[in-house]
Parts: structure tokens; C-alpha cells; sequence
């Protein structure tokens, strides 16, 4: 394996059907090599819903990338994004992480951000998995800069020896973060105006933070409940007194943190009651340059579950480029929480007269069945869909006009499966 360091780095001185087709052969089952296809395993049930006409992988609204891991569905998402076909479809590099290390893969998601754009692939301890394997020889990464890195290796973990790599030094959640942080510095040249500080310990109040550091550069770093870890309160005095964002409720991180991150810069908190909620409220938030502020129709949107952590690192890719999509959650394979459900009733697209001039709506799914069910995805494309406005029929000529009625959609009526 070779090694190599940025210069200045210690002194912090860088057609959608086309797309789901690439996305399915590569995110199920590694098959082969690089160069050859990879087939989508589905299973019986799923099969049987294909043949009958419900499309497992796509529909007209949703594109699913159907890992069965997490480790798959990153390798899925990275072949997508750059799917390899022409010098400008690569990827400068790779971050590789542990697949057990969800808080080094929510970090690293800076990565994706200009000018790296590197997408996350995962390892399996000393393993490098046939999937990562297989999306790092399709991907090809160029190498970044004049020196060429094409993998970051993120908490030591092992590289493939063709690829000129990297280190991010070991250390505990809260010190290897810093050192992702300390790297995107020196990439940038300056130290960020802003970062999110995250739950290090309740990885579903941390996960939207991954697909918004990919899509702004903006680092994050990590807070116990009820401590402000040494690294971090460093970190974030390197960045001299940025603006500090606090993704989560007292739950994830306490007052009593929040009070001490306000010593360090401004402060705000960002997030909802639980987890699904709190992944809604930061879509929906800006404060001037900072935020998706997703509130109105026309965006691309990421689906994944709770209980799969790094699949938060795998939407990083898709943040950054192509569908620019906040990363929303569920916490049930099978279930549509009223919060989101409600959010995705609020953003639905409409139009009046023709539906070409309308915008749309288009959600990427990470995960098999198991993860989010074909019940689910169904209902996500129905909230997805372009419906037809109507104007509210007037009042009675013998009613005083009061109002001027204002337009409404016509929401779909079926019921969440």
C-alpha cells in the first residue's frame, strides 16, 4: 500500500432508467469482476410483484438501490454517480471506512464535496469487500491533485495495494472526525465558516448531517449527550468562531452541551422529537447560505432506514451531485411515519394546465425489501407524483365573499400500505 500526504496538511493549509440500471447491478451482488455485469439478485416475492407489472428496482418516481448492506448499497450509489463511462464520469478518489464505523462514514461524506467528490465505500475489517472491489475498478479513481491520492483511508483501514492512498490516523469517533475535519481544511485552504455538531453515540439523530457535509463542505463533528469530547471543542476553536449548528433535540445533545458550544460561536439547534422527525426538520431549514431548505416542490430526495447507520455515508454521493437530495428517514421497513408523510404531502408537486411545465419530484431508495418495502416504495411514488390543481369551487351567490380562494391539489386517497 502507498502512502502519501497533502503539503501543508499538519499546518491545515482541498436518463433516470439508465441511471437505476446501474445502480441495480451494482448495489445487489458483487458477480465477478469490475468489468464484468453484476446481476440483481431478487427473491421470490419480489419476482412475482415484477412479473405482475410493479417494478422492484424503479418506478416512475423512485429509483432503488437494493443492497442487501450497507457496504452494497455505497458501492451501488457511487457507481450511479459516477458511472465510469468517460474520463469526466470518475471520481478523483475513494474514502474507504469500516462498515462498523457509521460515525467515521458520516464524517468522511465531506469528502464528496467540491473539489474532491470522492464517495464513501465501506470495508469489512481487514476485508475488502467484493462489491467495494468491484465499484473502485469501475469507478477508476483519477487521483487527486499532484499527488495523487485515490483513496482516503479513513481510521486505518486496509487499501487495496493498486491505489495510491491516504491516511486519516485511528483514534475514537471524536478524534478521527477531527482529523476528517482537519483534512477538508487544508483542502479548502480555510477553515469552514460553519459546522454541524452530531450525536456520537445515537447514530439516527447524526445521519442527515452526511448528505448536507457532502452537498456544502460543511464538516461534522461529534458531541456525547451530555459532554463536549476535547477534540471537538478544538476543532471547532481551529475554526474560529463559526457559525455552530446542533443537529438533534436535548435527547441526542443536551442543554447543557449546547451551552457550551455557544461559548465557542453561535449556536443554533436544528431537529425534531425523534429521529424521523428530526431528518424532516433539516430538510426543511436554511439560515441564509446554510441549509436544504427543501419547502417546495422540484428536488430529489434520499430514503433510507434507521437501522442501517452507513447508509447515510452511501447518500453522501447523490447529495453532491445529480439529485442534490436531503437524506430522509424511516424506522420501519413497511411503515410511512405520519411526519413524513405529512412533509411529503407539503412538497408534492402540481400543476394547472400541463404537466411537462411542472417541476418534479424524484426519491432514490437505499436498501432491498428489508430495509424499505415495495408497499412503502409504492407509497413514496404516489407522494412523489405531479397531481393536478384545482381551484376551490366558489361560494354560494347568496354568501358575501370574504376571501379570495386560494389554489389546492388534488392528494392522491390511497391509504399508506
Amino acid at each position: 500500500m502507498r502512502t502519501t500526504a497533502f503539503e501543508g496538511l499538519p499546518r491545515l493549509a482541498a436518463t433516470w432508467s439508465a441511471i437505476a440500471l446501474i445502480a441495480a447491478s451494482a448495489a445487489i451482488s458483487a458477480c465477478g469482476g469490475g468489468t464484468e455485469p453484476i446481476k440483481a439478485k431478487l427473491d421470490e416475492k419480489t419476482e412475482q410483484h415484477t412479473i405482475a407489472g410493479f417494478p422492484a428496482l424503479a418506478t416512475k418516481n423512485t429509483t432503488r438501490v437494493a443492497g442487501e448492506n450497507a457496504i452494497a448499497d455505497a458501492a451501488g450509489v457511487a457507481r450511479a454517480v459516477y458511472p465510469g463511462q468517460a474520463p469526466a464520469q470518475r471520481p478523483a478518489a475513494v474514502a474507504l471506512v469500516d462498515k462498523d464505523n457509521w460515525q467515521a462514514g458520516v464524517a468522511a461524506s465531506v469528502l464528496m464535496a467540491p473539489p474532491v467528490g470522492a464517495p464513501v465505500l465501506l470495508t469489512d475489517g481487514d476485508d475488502v469487500p467484493q462489491a467495494t472491489s468491484s465499484a473502485i475498478d469501475s469507478l477508476g479513481p483519477t487521483g487527486f491533485r499532484k499527488e495523487a491520492v485515490q483513496a482516503f483511508a479513513i481510521g486505518g483501514v486496509d487499501v487495496p495495494s493498486n491505489l495510491k492512498s491516504l491516511p486519516v490516523r485511528q483514534g475514537d469517533q471524536y478524534t478521527v472526525a477531527t482529523q476528517i475535519d482537519r483534512l477538508r481544511t487544508s483542502i479548502a485552504g480555510k477553515p469552514a465558516s460553519s459546522v454541524i455538531v452530531a450525536s456520537g453515540e445515537q447514530a439516527a439523530f447524526a445521519m442527515p448531517a452526511a448528505a448536507y457535509a457532502a452537498r456544502s463542505g460543511v464538516p461534522v463533528l461529534f458531541a456525547t449527550r451530555d459532554t463536549l469530547p476535547a477534540p471537538t471543542r478544538a476543532a471547532i476553536r481551529r475554526h474560529r468562531k463559526p457559525a455552530i449548528y446542533v443537529l438533534g433535540p436535548e435527547s441526542a445533545i443536551s442543554a447543557k452541551v449546547f451551552r457550551q458550544l455557544r461559548r465557542l460561536g453561535p449556536a443554533v439547534r436544528v431537529g425534531g422529537a425523534s429521529a424521523v422527525a428530526n431528518a424532516v426538520a433539516f430538510a426543511r431549514y436554511s439560515d441564509g447560505s446554510f441549509g436544504w431548505g427543501v419547502n417546495d416542490p422540484g428536488h430529489g430526495l434520499t430514503f433510507a432506514n434507521t437501522s442501517r447507520p452507513l447508509d447515510a455515508a452511501a447518500s453522501a454521493a447523490l447529495a453532491a451531485k445529480g439529485a442534490f437530495a436531503p437524506l430522509l428517514l424511516i424506522d420501519s421497513a413497511t411503515t410511512m411515519p405520519k411526519v413524513l408523510e405529512d412533509y411529503l404531502l407539503d412538497i408534492q408537486p402540481g400543476y394547472r394546465f400541463d404537466p411537462v411545465r411542472g417541476v418534479y419530484n424524484h426519491a432514490w431508495l437505499l436498501g432491498d425489501e428489508s430495509a424499505i418495502s415495495l408497499g412503502l416504495q409504492g407509497r413514496i411514488d404516489q407522494l412523489a407524483e405531479i397531481v393536478k390543481i384545482r381551484e376551490q369551487e366558489p361560494p354560494p351567490a347568496s354568501a358575501p365573499a370574504t376571501t379570495t380562494p386560494g389554489p389546492t391539489k388534488t392528494t392522491p386517497t390511497t391509504k399508506s400500505p
